[in-house]
């Protein structure tokens, strides 16, 4: 295999192949580390790289496959993280520039169960500022710049895990760690063409993350293949003594022929070519799925609540931030003032909308009760171009229906899958959501859905 071809296996393959001794960690881990000096920065990707941890911790797993300890299936595979996730090597800037220069001495839970079982860490992937928290409406948003995604650079990579997306997309690392407070390892997922799994609230320790939203911030994985996203989530799941909000739920086996139900209106006033590709995955999802059409999708006021919530819950969680005036270092226009205008969140508003959260939370499960899963396209219009603000661009094609709040609000689980290409040669999604702590049905219906499809082992062409 070529070094090209190495870079873009996925994790899976990665980690045979290392099993195998056909490639030692350490000779991957070079090929990767090149490519993200290479290639890091063009796509806004990268905070920091960390080349004497990544190189020591693939020496390490090259000695213990010689004496024939493989620690897990991941073993020797070299990753990245979002730069929320605290990971002693570098700064943790939280995309941000007032945290630039922040260093913590531990590693977060994610990062330690992923060091246990044998996979390297390469960087510390770049973000929006603040996970976004604060209101940005505009691609150029960070410390790092834009994310943009490697199939069209003048178009953004999403957010808040821009880098995650970018770095997995243009096979920078084997596999990256991102987060989720309202879509944004769904959002890049799409724009990117990679495959990205939010697990359950609760299904993984939160334990050296920032925080945005107590309530809603979940860890998750982001992947070449559906496959990996579901070997990814095994390692890093469970309980930690550290996050009381972290548990041992199991995982529960995958129905052979699942049944399927299609989201009402999620296609109204999406972009023609977005539906045009969710339609052929229908076809697709036909040959091994039982599928219902027209599910209804209960109506509540979802923004508003979900909007609500989280000002209340960031103005708290940058309460030093805003206070200090630190926060008009921030790089977005928007984000400089955001927090002000968070922190006039009332009481009555928040408790308000809790008790909302909790009708939402019952009508959301119900409807998917029926099912194995819904789908849904990820995203209703292919990734935003870098510059113009978001509210000033697609404003003809506002979502009739909006999936991943609402599934967010009620904590439920959902995958995004590549289904396809549109406008501008940029990447469409598919959206699948589960009821809670059914994340294995999410990992094989996308499986099974890649197996049937090559839009997942599709290249970016990369120019220097």
């Amino acid at each position: 295999m070529t070094h090209e071809d190495l870079a873009f296996s996925d994790a899976t393959t990665l980690g045979k192949l290392i099993a195998a001794k056909k490639i030692s960690s350490l000779e991957l881990t070079n090929i990767y580390l090149d490519r993200l000096e290479r290639y890091g920065a063009k796509f806004g990707a990268v905070v920091t790289i960390l080349h004497d941890r990544a190189r020591a911790e693939a020496q390490a797993a090259d000695q213990a496959v010689a004496h024939g300890n493989r620690s897990s299936a991941l073993h020797g595979v070299p990753y990245g993280v979002k730069d929320l996730l605290a990971a002693i090597g570098g700064p943790t800037t939280w995309g941000a520039a007032p945290y630039r220069n922040q260093i913590f001495d531990y590693d977060s839970t994610v990062v330690a169960r992923l060091r246990a079982a044998g996979a390297v860490l390469l960087a510390k992937l770049s973000m929006v500022e603040l996970a976004g928290g604060f209101g940005y409406d505009q691609a150029d948003a960070s410390l790092t710049g834009p994310g943009r995604t490697p199939w069209n650079r003048a178009y953004w990579s999403g957010g808040s895990s821009s880098g995650p997306g970018a770095a997995v997309a243009a096979g920078l690392v084997g596999f990256a760690i991102g987060s989720e407070t309202n879509g944004s390892i769904m959002n890049p997922s799409n724009n990117c063409g990679v495959s990205g799994l939010r697990p359950t609230f609760g299904r993984v320790s939160r334990y050296g993350a920032m925080a945005l939203m107590w309530t809603s911030d979940k860890l998750g994985p982001m992947a070449r293949s559906a496959r990996d996203t579901g070997l990814i989530l095994r390692t890093i799941a469970g309980a930690d003594p550290h996050d009381a909000s972290a548990k041992s739920a199991p995982f529960r086996t995958a129905s052979a022929r699942p049944r399927i139900g299609i989201i009402a209106k999620s296609m109204d006033k999406a972009q023609p070519s977005v539906v045009a590709n969710f339609k052929r995955s229908l076809d697709i999802l036909r040959d091994f799925a039982d599928i219902t059409e027209d599910v209804p999708h209960p109506e509540f006021p979802y923004g508003e609540v979900f909007g609500t919530l989280l000002s209340g819950e960031c103005a708290s969680a940058f309460r030093d931030l805003i206070d200090s005036g630190r926060s008009k270092m921030l790089h977005s226009p928007d984000d400089k003032i955001g927090g002000h205008e968070q922190y006039a969140t009332l009481a009555v508003d928040f408790v308000d909308s809790m008790r909302q959260r909790a009708k939402i939370d019952k009508a959301i499960r119900r409807m998917i009760a029926p099912f194995d899963a819904l789908v849904h396209p990820t995203q209703p219009t292919v990734a935003y171009p870098v510059g113009p603000r978001f509210s000033k661009t697609y404003t003809q094609w506002p979502g009739a229906v909006d999936p991943v709040t609402s599934a967010n609000l009620a904590g439920i689980p959902a995958m995004s899958v590549p289904n396809g290409f549109a406008e501008h040669g940029l990447p469409t999604g598919l959206g699948i959501i589960a009821n809670a702590w059914r994340e294995p049905q999410l990992v094989a219906i996308g499986s099974a859905y890649q197996s049937r499809t090559s839009f997942h082992t599709r290249r970016p062409t990369l120019q220097q």
